[in-house]
């Protein structure tokens, strides 16, 4: 992978922020949620920002972080800073990475490849959904790093044939989300007025016509450069398109789909499998059983079970029972010191989802690379004041919880 674009400066902050345009005022990843609301029509925005019902685990990922303080040490000679990581024999350039994410092309002109791109000269990791809108052999042209995710159904031929097509089209990293056996309750996307497949109507075109930076640049360009999308990588075969009725076919079939297909995976899949929705530590030793090569633990972003367990409070459960295997993360994450508080239990890299969808939505590719020097600037500042040269290096002697207790109050979770 590649090294990071410019040496990191870690007084900058003392002059403002380098970037222009749209993206001067963004400064942290929260920076650019406000922006990609009042850009994005109200479905579209809502889907991405959406999770499942009262919001419970969305809220609770970001409450798991703010429970850890920091216990820096000084005078240690911090000048050697170094956050690269090694996954599956791979150096990357960070310890985070870009998290699959659906219809990212249809929040940004070309979403999935501005993505991959942008992780790709980062040199981060960056994992393609398989409810993108792009042909997963199109991405991996543009980013030959890309990690590809699958959701499978539970029918050995049909997971078979896209495996195949994975494999042909050059992955190298299988990341299979095992959290999803049905649809997760989302009635906030549909308070929000989006819904798969994707309905006209007059809300969606109102949105769009007061939005004419989003309609004009991404969706009118989307429908003349490239027509109109469909679900390209759900299966072998192309899916349907957006807007029909027969989306939802590439939704079925997954309640059946079990341990015994991912023992079936493994044998046929020769590259690295990582295994994405895992919380409870029964799972990772089974998944350690199986053969997987890594995890992530996840909860899917808050939108499937409502109320489960957000990955930092299960994270270090999973690591004692994961033996060889990679563990890594995702939920919450938008901070440098999240980063480095996952590292500390446990997780080899953490993943970030919605921020860089915002910030694709905002600046394209440009604002992605933004978005990630950002992080890595916080991640590098705060490695020098724990007094920590590596990143690797991090460990539980960083940390402290107790001390919350003293002064979290409404953060404190109820008994």
């Amino acid at each position: 992978m590649s090294a990071p674009s410019s040496p990191i400066d870690p007084w900058k902050a003392f002059s403002g922020s380098a970037a222009g345009g749209r993206l001067a005022g963004v400064l942290a990843l929260d920076d650019f949620e406000p922006l990609a609301r009042r850009t994005l029509p109200r479905p579209i925005f809502g889907y991405v920002a959406g999770a499942a019902e009262t919001n419970a685990s969305l809220e609770d990922n970001r409450l798991a972080f703010r429970e850890w303080r920091f216990v820096p040490r000084v005078l240690r000679d911090v000048s050697a800073r170094d956050q690269s990581v090694e996954l599956f024999g791979t150096t990357y350039a960070s310890p985070f990475g870009i998290a699959p994410m659906g219809l990212a092309a249809l929040t940004a002109f070309d979403g999935d490849r501005v993505l991959a791109r942008a992780a790709e000269k980062a040199g981060i990791p960056f994992v393609l959904s398989a409810t993108s809108l792009t042909p997963l052999e199109k991405v991996i042209a543009a980013a030959p790093g890309s990690w590809f995710q699958a959701y499978l159904p539970g029918e050995d031929e049909r997971i078979a044939a896209l495996l195949s097509r994975v494999e042909a089209a050059g992955f190298r990293t299988l990341v299979v989300t095992v959290d999803l056996p049905v649809a997760g309750n989302r009635e906030n996307n549909m308070r929000a007025g989006f819904s798969t497949p994707l309905r006209p109507s007059l809300r969606l075109m109102w949105d769009g016509m007061i939005r004419p930076r989003w309609l004009v640049g991404t969706m009118l360009r989307t429908l003349l450069s490239q027509g109109m999308p469909h679900f390209e990588n759900s299966f072998a075969e192309r899916g349907a398109p957006l807007l029909s009725s027969k989306a939802a076919r590439d939704f079925s079939n997954r309640a059946q789909f079990s341990w015994r297909h991912i023992g079936r995976i493994r044998d046929r899949w020769k590259g690295n499998l990582v295994l994405k929705g895992i919380l409870s530590p029964e799972d990772a030793a089974l998944a350690r059983q199986v053969g997987a090569d890594g995890l992530i633990v996840s909860n899917h972003g808050g939108r499937q079970l409502d109320c489960a367990v957000s990955a930092l409070r299960v994270l270090a459960s999973i690591v004692r029972e994961a033996g060889s295997m990679t563990v890594m993360m995702d939920g919450g994450v938008r901070r440098g010191s999240d980063v480095l508080k996952a590292l500390a239990l446990g997780a080899r890299c953490v993943f970030v989802g919605r921020p860089f969808n915002y910030a694709a939505s905002i600046g394209g590719e440009a604002g992605v690379l933004h978005g990630i020097q950002l992080l890595r600037s916080e991640i590098d500042r705060n490695l020098a004041m724990l007094g920590v040269n590596r990143s690797a290096d991090i460990d539980r002697r960083i940390l402290d919880q107790a001390a919350v207790a003293a002064d979290a109050g409404s953060l404190r979770r109820p008994d």
